[in-house]
């Protein structure tokens, strides 16, 4: 009798453990993330949204998300590529500030960037402002793969960038709630 008690005390435990380990490691964690491939861009779901420009600012906001669409849950491990430019002309990209660490997003999961950049005078783009163009080239990070998509504001509607400056300003990446 003694040893049935035993056997199941030592069961109990190591159920416990198995499963203390599991809520240790959950579905975001960095952990977690290394058992994933990189996300790729053909995987992706890309949407970019400018936002209002508030009165007598010289900045503008936008908003870059990224949903997987892939079979399987990937890695969002650093910035995405972003650009936007005039055929082979002049080009702004993006450059991400503050740390970006690596976000385990499972199918169906989104991740957001804000974006901050130069906006045109109001009512007129200026001469230094030559980067304006109703799309943006985007890829996810560690992907030599891009891809355009379509600028679009608040209500869906299709928008353009102006941008004037060589930089588009990323906040780091952050997986959304949903």
């Amino acid at each position: 009798m003694r040893r049935r008690s035993l056997l199941a005390a030592t069961t109990a435990a190591l159920a416990l453990t198995v499963t203390l380990g599991l809520g240790v490691v959950g579905c975001g964690s960095a952990r977690m993330a290394a058992l994933h491939a990189n996300c790729t861009t053909k995987n992706l779901r890309w949407k970019l949204t400018v936002l209002k420009k508030l009165p007598r600012s010289t900045h503008r906001e936008a908003r870059l998300s990224v949903v997987n669409r892939g079979a399987r849950p990937c890695v969002f491990h650093g910035f995405p590529a972003f650009a936007v430019h005039v055929g082979k002309g002049p080009e702004s990209d993006g450059k991400g500030q503050g740390p970006a660490l690596p976000i385990d997003l499972r199918r169906g999961g989104t991740v957001m960037t804000s974006l901050r950049y130069r906006d045109s005078y109001q009512g007129r783009p200026s001469a230094l402002c030559q980067v304006s163009n109703v799309e943006a080239v985007v890829a996810a990070p560690r992907d030599t793969f891009d891809r355009a998509i379509p600028v679009r504001d608040e209500k869906g509607k299709r928008s353009r960038m102006d941008v004037c400056g060589t930089t588009i300003w990323m906040s780091p990446p952050k997986q959304v709630a949903e």
